[in-house]
């Protein structure tokens, strides 16, 4: 039986008043969700990313559906130049930047040898050189101005683990964690917190399809992968999110907090596997292993 879901927004409102907040990715999926969440606790946004049309149209929603105000740029995290002027735009318009997120990326599924090492340095370009592009470009301007800052970074759980079939994210995702805790030490003294969220499967229109799609979703319930038996709801992630980049959250630093229902863990352990046996078949297992003998 899944867990119950309470998706309804966490913290108070105001919560994140006076702050603002760029996020790259913010014009769809997860990074949406977490802007127009940010936005309703008051916070003033930048949103970043390749597709200007796409930041036009998610800023106009949450305008109106907030009352917050919201800067699109356009930027490609790839290319060092873009980044500084995203750092002058958004400085130019609302006189600092609070928090940073970031959640740019991409990622696709295949077989390694298939993939040209074009593939791979798209991949690796756009998640971990966008990351350290953007962190040190904000964190070299808060150093300077000794202003106290925040940075959410957008990991996965195979951060740590490796997986097959999507390499190039995999070893990108593993550098912005090792980032993200580096950093975490290093620039504690310039009052900059550096935090990550690793996500487990939480759907999203296009990321979800290349990930997804439909010949592999037939073969593989991803609600069965799950302890909790179910996705994520945008909500529970933009909840965690909001903690992290808020005051509440002062003394975390260098943390990394996985939401994914407990898949991970699940998949990790040598034997999980064995969660399909039935009872009666349990029974004949220990009568089998009672009977063994040796050391």
């Amino acid at each position: 039986m899944a867990y119950k879901v309470d998706a309804r927004p966490m913290l108070k409102e105001d919560s994140l008043k006076d702050k603002v907040i760029l996020i790259t990715g913010g014009g769809t999926g997860l990074g949406k969700s977490m802007a127009k969440y940010f936005a309703r606790l008051g916070a003033s946004l930048v949103i970043a990313s390749r597709k200007l049309d796409a930041l036009k149209a998610t800023a106009g929603e949450i305008e109106n559906e907030t009352g917050g105000i919201v800067l699109p740029c356009q930027c490609d995290v790839t290319a060092y130049d873009q980044v500084e002027k995203l750092l002058h735009d958004s400085l130019e318009k609302f006189g600092r930047v609070d928090v940073l997120v970031n959640n740019a990326a991409g990622n696709f599924i295949s077989p390694t040898e298939r993939l040209s090492h074009r593939a791979f340095d798209i991949i690796v370009s756009i998640v971990l050189r966008g990351t350290y592009y953007c962190s040190l470009a904000f964190g070299k301007h808060w150093i300077k101005e000794n202003q106290p800052a925040s940075v959410l970074n957008i990991v996965t759980t195979y951060a740590w683990t490796g997986s097959a079939y999507v390499v190039p994210s995999a070893v990108a995702k593993a550098g912005v964690l090792s980032l993200t805790r580096s950093l975490a030490v290093e620039w504690a003294k310039y009052n900059l917190r550096f935090n990550a969220i690793a996500p487990g499967l939480f759907p999203t229109k296009g990321a979800w399809d290349r990930l997804l799609p439909k010949q592999v979703s037939d073969k593989l319930s991803a609600p069965e992968k799950i302890p909790a038996g179910r996705l994520g709801e945008h909500q529970e992630l933009a909840n965690l999110a909001a903690y992290l980049v808020s005051d509440f959250s002062s003394f975390v630093n260098g943390e990394v907090i996985t939401i994914d229902g407990g898949e991970w863990l699940k998949g990790a352990g040598q034997f999980n596997m064995l969660d399909s046996i039935t009872p009666e078949l349990w029974d004949e297992i220990e009568k089998t292993v009672r009977n063994i003998k040796g050391s």
